[in-house]
């Protein structure tokens, strides 16, 4: 006889947390259902891990810009220590995870899920239903589809690295791409990076990724864009990457190759047909309050439900729609405004709402300061050379239309401008508040 719930969540990560959390706390029977450790793609396999390693490699490029200022030495990354300093995070949070779920009352399974009806699921032979289910299974890596894909390894693998080889191919040239590159060229090893499009990092605004790529090409990262991976093959210990560029065949050779190419729902095992879940081009169907359009027992959220920027503070959003949807009745609605979005290279590169070309697309009209400040404080006393920005303001209304941002501090700057595209402050606002100085904050003003 199957248990019986209110709620099953498919996933432990963000989404999935947030939403049992809440419905557990409103009395609703809970049971969450997952085949990986507890904790997430965030917690355990993507930023949090990854921004531990960055800060690493963000105080070896600190300390290599300001010899000569008064810095001596040779700093180096350790890399085994540093992955270890990595896993002195991630290793507790499977099993805080879980006595986090007992201590609220919540069911927990671990095991592949899939549906067995419209309303239930089946766990490693464990039969549950529930008026509810929540997918909240997150993403993965997209499938490449050329010969030697699986000769990739994963992001989830490149921070578990315990040796790190010394000639790495980057397949991709997004967010991965961009900001494993950067550790790992700084802490020894050569990189190449592979990217299919005319530029690395095209979700930014194109002046400020090309500002960046002055660090690439400082810190020795190879980056060759309109360049298509057809194969992957072993080559003695290591591989060769078979490539094209403008018609024209290419190798490189490599000791290891990442996957950086893309990241889709990670639906695969669930049995969504045996629920009747309506599924097109590896999408969920789902409606405006994050339901799915064939049936109505089924939410979605987070990566699974890729209805939004594929970003944790997405899925939590999305988590606490869900939640009020399902207490209140269909009477929320995701709202992404002013939601910032990073790549955490070195430096940190930002942007949140439109960019110059969707604001034209829309025909809106705005000025726009775009600059490059590598003379301003917040850059001279970084020793960093890159930094600068572009700022969009809707004529008549002083709205803040986007903002865009490379350089120190642009990963925290990016909020401010959040803030106030989400709350509706004008740019007089935002220039009519004084924030501490010296501080990457302080600038905001001058970049409006």
């Amino acid at each position: 006889m199957a248990r019986k719930f209110d709620l099953i969540v498919l996933g432990t990560g963000t989404a999935a947390r947030v939403a049992a959390m809440r419905c557990r706390a409103a009395g609703w029977r809970v049971a969450v259902a997952d085949c990986r450790p507890f904790g997430g793609t965030c917690a355990l396999r993507g930023c949090d891990p990854k921004k531990m390693l960055v800060g690493g490699a963000s105080a070896i490029d600190h300390a290599r810009r300001m010899r000569g200022k008064g810095v001596a030495g040779a700093p180096r990354i350790d890399w085994p220590e540093l992955i270890a300093f990595k896993r002195s995070f991630t290793e507790a949070v499977p099993r805080k995870h879980e006595e986090s779920y007992a201590g609220k009352g919540i069911a927990a399974f671990h095991g592949q899920a899939r549906f067995t009806g419209r309303n239930g699921v089946e766990v490693e032979g464990t039969a549950l239903e529930a008026r509810h289910i929540l997918i909240a299974t997150g993403a993965r890596p997209a499938t490449l589809g050329f010969p030697g894909e699986e000769h990739l390894i994963t992001n989830e693998e490149f921070l578990a690295l315990r040796v790190l080889p010394k000639r790495i191919v980057m397949v991709g040239g997004g967010y991965i791409a961009a900001e494993f590159s950067h550790i790992a060229a700084r802490a020894g090893a050569q990189v190449t990076v592979l990217q299919r499009g005319g530029r690395m990092l095209p979700r930014f605004e194109p002046e400020l990724v090309g500002w960046l790529m002055e660090k690439f090409r400082g810190i020795g990262v190879d980056v060759r864009t309109g360049t298509a991976v057809e194969g992957v093959e072993r080559a003695g210990t290591g591989y060769r990457v078979k490539a094209s560029s403008e018609g024209k065949a290419l190798a490189v050779e490599a000791d290891l190759v990442v996957h950086a190419a893309g990241r889709v729902p990670a639906l695969d095992g669930l049995s969504l047909d045996a629920a009747g879940v309506a599924v097109k081009d590896d999408q969920l169907q789902l409606n405006e309050y994050l339901q799915s359009v064939s049936n109505p027992a089924v939410y979605a959220a987070g990566d699974a439900a890729g209805s939004g920027p594929p970003l944790t503070p997405v899925s939590s959003h999305d988590a606490r729609v869900v939640a009020g949807n399902l207490l209140e009745g269909n009477r929320h609605k995701p709202d992404y405004r002013g939601v910032p979005s990073v790549a955490f290279t070195i430096p940190p590169i930002a942007a949140v709402g439109l960019g110059e070309s969707e604001a034209r697309r829309r025909g809106l009209k705005f000025r726009m300061q775009t600059q490059r400040v590598s003379d301003w404080f917040t850059a001279r006393q970084a020793a960093e050379p890159v930094y600068g920005f572009k700022v969009l303001v809707e004529d008549g209304t002083e709205r803040i239309l986007g903002a865009h941002l490379v350089g120190p501090h642009a990963d925290e700057v990016v909020n401010l401008f959040a803030l106030a595209i989400r709350h509706g402050l004008t740019a007089k606002a935002l220039k009519d508040t004084m924030f501490a100085y010296p501080s990457g904050a302080s600038d905001l003003g001058y970049m409006l």
